[in-house]
C-alpha cells in the first residue's frame, strides 16, 4: 500500500522522538513517505498531490486543522484524477455500463491525534493516546477495515467550496476561534481554559449582543431571522473542554445530515443555561426559549446583514455575509 504521512511539526502534543517512532511503525506495514508541513495550507497541497498520484492512504499527524486541510486536498485531488482519467479514456467507459466514466478510488484517510482537542480522531473512535491510535490504525489496515463517512461543505459566493469534518460556526464561536488563533500566533498554548477566557471576554466585552444579524433560509420554509450565532455539526460532540464533551447537537452523526444549533438571544442567563445543557453527561437535546435546533438537514443557508466571522473545524476563515451549508454523504473513506 502506497501511503503518505503528513506531519505537522508544530503539533502541540507530540515530540520529534514520538513522531519518529510512529513513522517507523507505519513504515513496517506499508510503502510510506513522510512529509512535514511548512506553512498553512501545505497539508492540503500534499494530500491533493497524493490523491492525484494514486496513493491509497493518506495519514495525518497533527490537530484538527491538519485533518481539515488533508480532507479538502484529498477531495480536490480525487476530482482532478477523475477528470484526467476521463480525458485519457476519451470519455469512454472503463468496465462499467455504457456511459459509465472510469472509476477513480480516492485515497482513504487515517488521522492520528497530535493536536490539543483532536475532535475528529475521537469522533471516529481512535484512542486519545498516539501510540494506541497508531496500533489501531495498523490493525485496521491489515484487516482492510474502513468506513465511509459524510462531510459538511460550505459554499461561499465567488469562492471555492470548503469541506468540514465535524463542525462549522458563524458568529460568536468563530469570533473566539479568531481570537485564539491570534494568541497562538504570539506563542500562547491553546488550552481549554484559554478558550473559556477568550469566550467570556468576547461575550461580555466585544460581541454585539443587541442587534441579531443572522437569518436562516431553507427550501420550502419561511426564513427565520433575528439569530445571533449558528453552530453546524456534522458529528457530536462539537468540541471538548479537556476530556468533557460539549454537545450542542447530540444527535449529529457522520451518517445523517447536518445539525444546527442557533441562539435567538445572547442574554447571560439563557446562554449559560444552554452551555450547562451542552456539557451535561445526559446528551439530551439543548432546549430553551432562545434555542433553535435542527436535525438531519441536507442543506440550508445563513445570511447576515453585516460581515460575520466564520470558522470550519476550528479554523477561522474570515468574515462573510452569505454561507450555504450542505451535507455530502459518503464523501470520505476513513481507516480507524
Amino acid at each position: 500500500m502506497r501511503a503518505l504521512l503528513i506531519v505537522n511539526p508544530h503539533a502541540t502534543t507530540t515530540t520529534q522522538l514520538r513522531r519518529d517512532v510512529i513513522a517507523h511503525a507505519l513504515a513496517s506495514e506499508m510503502d510510506l513517505e513522510v512529509v512535514e508541513t511548512r506553512y498553512r495550507g501545505h497539508a492540503a497541497s500534499l494530500a491533493e498531490l497524493a490523491a492525484a498520484d494514486g496513493h491509497e492512504l493518506v495519514l495525518t499527524l497533527g490537530g484538527d486543522g491538519t485533518v481539515n486541510e488533508a480532507v479538502n486536498g484529498l477531495l480536490r485531488g480525487a476530482s482532478a484524477a477523475h477528470r484526467n482519467s476521463e480525458l485519457a479514456s476519451g470519455g469512454l467507459p472503463s468496465g462499467g455500463p455504457p456511459g459509465t466514466p472510469p472509476q477513480v478510488i480516492r485515497p482513504a484517510l487515517a488521522a492520528l491525534p497530535g493536536g490539543n482537542a483532536n475532535v475528529f480522531t475521537r469522533a471516529v473512535g481512535l484512542p486519545a493516546d498516539l501510540i494506541d491510535a497508531t496500533g489501531q490504525i495498523i490493525q485496521a489496515v491489515e484487516a482492510g477495515r474502513y468506513r465511509s463517512i459524510g462531510l459538511g461543505r460550505i459554499d461561499l459566493p465567488g469562492l471555492a467550496s470548503r469541506y468540514f469534518t465535524f463542525n462549522a460556526g458563524i458568529g460568536l464561536d468563530a469570533e473566539v476561534v479568531r481570537v485564539i488563533e491570534g494568541l497562538r500566533a504570539r506563542g500562547r498554548p491553546a488550552t481549554s481554559w484559554l478558550y473559556v477566557r477568550a469566550a467570556l471576554h468576547q461575550f461580555y466585552a466585544v460581541t454585539d449582543r443587541r442587534h441579531p444579524a443572522l437569518t436562516l433560509q431553507r427550501d420550502g420554509r419561511p426564513p427565520v431571522g433575528h439569530l445571533f450565532v449558528g453552530i453546524v455539526s456534522n458529528t457530536s460532540p462539537w468540541t471538548y473542554l479537556g476530556d468533557r464533551p460539549v454537545n450542542p447537537s447530540p444527535r449529529a452523526g457522520f451518517d445523517t445530515g447536518l445539525d444546527l444549533f442557533a441562539l435567538r438571544r445572547l442574554r447571560t442567563i439563557g446562554t449559560l443555561n444552554a452551555v450547562r445543557q451542552m456539557i451535561s453527561p445526559r446528551r439530551a437535546r439543548v432546549s430553551g426559549h432562545d434555542v433553535l435546533s435542527l436535525h438531519d438537514q441536507p442543506e440550508f443557508t445563513i445570511s447576515s446583514g453585516r460581515p460575520i466571522a466564520l470558522q470550519v473545524d476550528g479554523e477561522y476563515i474570515g468574515e462573510h455575509e452569505v454561507v450555504t451549508f450542505r451535507c455530502v454523504p459518503d464523501a470520505l473513506r476513513v481507516i480507524a
